[in-house]
This record gives C-alpha cells, structure tokens and sequence, in this order.
C-alpha cells in the first residue's frame, strides 16, 4: 500500500456526501441521538479522500467527515483514456468491488456509493461491478483499497527492472 503525504491546501477539492445516519446509543437516562456522515473529497485529478464524522448536529457531522476525508487523501492512477490501467478487485470487509478499465466513451458505470469516488477521483471511463455487502461505508472503502492497490506500467517496469515498453509488450 502506498501512503503519500498529499498537501490538500493546494488541491481545489469538491465533496460529495455519501451518507448521514442517525445514530442512536441507548443509555440509563433514554435514547443519545447523533448523526454519522460519510463524505468523498476529491479535485477530479488523481486525488480522492474518504471521511466519516459523528456529532449531535447534521452540519457539524458534515463538517468533521470532510475535514477527515481531506487529511486521508491518496493518489491515484488515471491512464491516457481517463480509466484504470488494469482491471483490479478492491476488498474491505465482506465488501467487494470490482474495478474493470474501459475504452474511450464508456463513462462511469458504477453503484451510486462507488460512483461518487471515482466520479471525484476524476475517472471518465470505467466499469465497476460491486459484490458482497451493499453497506455504502464499505462499499467506498472498498472502491478506495482498489483504486490505491492498482499499479502503473512505470511502477511494474520500475519492480521488475525492465523497461515500460517491454511491460506494455
């Protein structure tokens, strides 16, 4: 897994809410309501983060889940046709996503949790198919583990110590 420390301050991020639940916490006194919003961030360039946040008031949730989102953000690969260089499985929890590399036209062709990330990762072609659990946080999560896990020709070509246009064959 790469870790890359991103600078968000310079990156022009647009966010998207994926989910708010209520939440309840029974306790001695009655019912603790609070609210746990689940947000995308990304530029529409390589660059996409995932947050959640908790907190008695809807705004305020919204508002931790993105600052949260923004220190989590990765970078991710984007090829000449606005896809995936390769077709990966991406896995979290019982959550499964399929990630598939599409030529030119296609279009994002993906479930609505999935879809807002890669919409705000900046994908423009690419086919996903989601399996296992429907649970929307891990369904992103998912997609993200994916998307991070994915290599660039350069990487292979760089690990096997051969040429991009050997890899490429």
């Amino acid at each position: 897994m790469k870790h890359t420390i991103i600078d968000a301050s310079q990156l022009e991020l647009e966010e998207t809410i994926v989910t708010i639940k209520r939440v309840t916490k029974v306790v001695k006194g009655g019912r603790n309501m609070r609210f746990a919003a689940l947000v995308v961030v990304g530029d529409k360039n390589g660059h996409v983060g995932v947050g959640l946040g908790k907190a008695s008031e809807v705004p305020e949730a919204i508002r931790k889940a993105k600052e949260d989102a923004t220190k989590k953000l990765i970078e991710v690969p984007i090829n000449e046709n606005g896809s995936i260089p390769h077709d990966y499985i991406g896995e979290f929890g019982s959550a499964t996503v399929l990630l598939k590399s599409s030529p030119e036209g296609t279009g994002i062709i993906a479930g609505g949790p999935a879809r807002a990330v890669l919409d705000l990762a900046g994908y423009k072609n690419i086919r996903t198919k989601s399996l296992g659990s429907n649970n929307k946080q891990n369904v992103v999560l998912a997609t993200l583990n994916g998307l991070q896990n994915i290599k660039t020709p350069e990487e292979v070509a760089r690990l096997r110590g051969k040429s991009v246009a050997e890899i490429l064959g």
